[in-house]
């Protein structure tokens, strides 16, 4: 197998151009059929285009994890996850990854991995088998507190003094029941999977909302439905594909 074709999932325009500079290096003769910023670009690019050899991609997108990408779309083609976070490697091996490679990129590791991937010797192992693994490897409890940075020490917040969680200007922020608020260092995408999912919903992309922070539940236009949270003066809006699965969490 030749790497001919090499798309590139990356939301960093200066790691793009480093990756595009090193495999114009490694395989000139390779072509880079494209760069793409984000998941929803991703998806779109993969239902409109033939696959590629391979995709180089970053994990933290402009608008989310890309694995979501595999959830959205069919991706055949084999993977090398590139990311500046160590975390996800596991996680990895159940979206094609054949190579886990951290930034910043050396030449040598990518040349490594591009060498073993067209000499096909990265093993191809059962998926049930990985499943089996990752969910023996996986902590069975849910995040219960939080250790946040305060002054020159640390304090404790415990997650069932939050209401919700929110999005803004690129900080993940939770809003307690006493009405302050408080900067969490990990993302929705991360909160959502640490957190119990019988309190904690994903609203959508900017809320995670705690099954006791719901006021009022409202239709809206399209079936999608209205919220009304504790302490908050914004309505939070479900989408029609997320209304039934709200419902039958909030006890409808």
């Amino acid at each position: 197998m030749m790497t001919s074709r090499i798309l590139i999932i990356e939301d960093e325009i200066p790691n793009a151009e480093r990756l595009v500079r090193l495999l114009g290096e490694i395989r000139p003769d390779a072509e880079i059929v494209g760069v793409i910023e984000s998941v929803a670009e991703s998806v779109q690019w993969f239902n409109e285009n033939p696959e590629p050899d391979v995709v180089m991609m970053d994990i933290r997108l402009s608008d989310g994890l890309s694995f979501e990408i595999f959830e959205k779309t069919e991706v055949q083609c084999p993977v090398i996850f590139t990311t500046a976070y160590d975390e996800y490697a596991v996680k990895a091996f159940r979206y094609n990854s054949v190579y886990y490679l951290l930034k910043p990129i050396e030449q040598d590791e990518l040349h490594t991995a591009i060498e073993k991937l067209e000499a096909k010797t990265i093993v191809n192992i059962d998926r049930r088998l990985i499943d089996s693994l990752l969910n023996s490897l996986e902590p069975k409890g849910y995040r219960n507190r939080f250790l946040l940075s305060y002054r020159d020490a640390y304090k404790t917040l415990l997650v069932n003094d939050i209401l919700y969680f929110y999005s803004e200007f690129k900080l993940t922020k939770a809003k307690l029941l006493n009405g302050e608020e408080e900067v969490i260092p990990q993302t929705l995408e991360e909160l959502e999977q640490q957190l119990d999912p019988k309190l904690f919903f994903r609203a959508n992309r900017q809320y995670i909302i705690h099954i006791d922070s719901v006021r009022k539940v409202s239709n809206y236009f399209k079936g999608k439905l209205k919220l009304e949270l504790i302490k908050s003066d914004d309505a939070i809006i479900i989408s029609r594909e997320k209304s039934a699965q709200f419902k039958n969490w909030i006890g409808y």
